[in-house]
């Protein structure tokens, strides 16, 4: 069992080695799929200078919007800055340097890292701010842009279930970056709803398989609604 077995007893635990400067790849669209209690002890770390890459940067009181509070972030790189007030004063001062990524190269930026591949071209964002400084090439009569894979120190994730391996089932969509970032990492932390012993998993169900998961933990979830729209009575 030695080494197979990826649970660890506390958040501390699981996210131990975490360092000022280090650059975090976090789970999650919106409020769906956020880990969110790995993120609260980075919080707790009091880790600083960190450079974050996530779809967007939560709320301003949920998610990643809890380490810009406390100016725990000095850079995101994002797809999009959403309804966090809090994101969008501190990139428009100019405390937060942010790199906005169109979200499907952001997505294959990952993919990219997980699977060793160091850069790749795309016709995204040509003729665009984003195309800036980068490598034009033609290919088959199409502008395309140079664009470098994303790696990070660490990965937080969010699953639904996993067992004690670190095989690894999301939910619906909250499947959204996780499995991407997954690979992506030195070290990757997943939290889950429920961990269940091996052989208790349909392999063909599993989306992040064991070998790319270092530490494992079970939590409980406060799963917000990001619209609630009531019909009138």
């Amino acid at each position: 069992m030695a080494g197979l077995d990826k649970r660890v007893g506390s958040y501390r635990e699981a996210m131990a080695g975490l360092t000022d400067g280090m650059t975090v790849l976090a789970g999650g669209f919106g409020l769906c799929g956020v880990p969110e209690n790995l993120i609260a002890e980075i919080r707790r770390t009091g880790a600083r200078d960190l450079t974050v890459v996530s779809n967007n940067c939560g709320s301003a009181d949920f998610g990643l919007g809890l380490l810009l509070e406390t100016r725990q972030i000095s850079k995101m790189v994002a797809s999009y800055v959403g309804d966090n007030i809090l994101f969008e004063q501190q990139m428009l001062s100019g405390e937060l340097a942010v790199e906005l990524t169109p979200q499907g190269t952001l997505a294959e930026k990952l993919r990219a890292g997980g699977a060793g591949i160091p850069a790749f071209y795309t016709a995204t964002g040509y003729g665009t701010p984003i195309a800036e400084g980068k490598e034009v090439r033609d290919f088959n009569g199409r502008p395309c842009i140079l664009e470098h894979a994303l790696r990070g120190d660490f990965a937080v994730i969010k699953g639904w279930k996993a067992d004690w391996y670190g095989n690894v089932i999301y939910r619906h969509t909250a499947q959204n970056f996780n499995p991407l970032m997954a690979m992506a990492a030195r070290i990757t932390v997943v939290e889950v709803e429920e961990i269940v012993p091996p052989g208790e998993l349909d392999p063909a169900a599993v989306h992040t398989p064991g070998i790319y998961v270092n530490r494992l933990i079970q939590g409980s979830f406060e799963k917000r609604i990001e619209q609630r729209t009531l019909r009138a009575s």
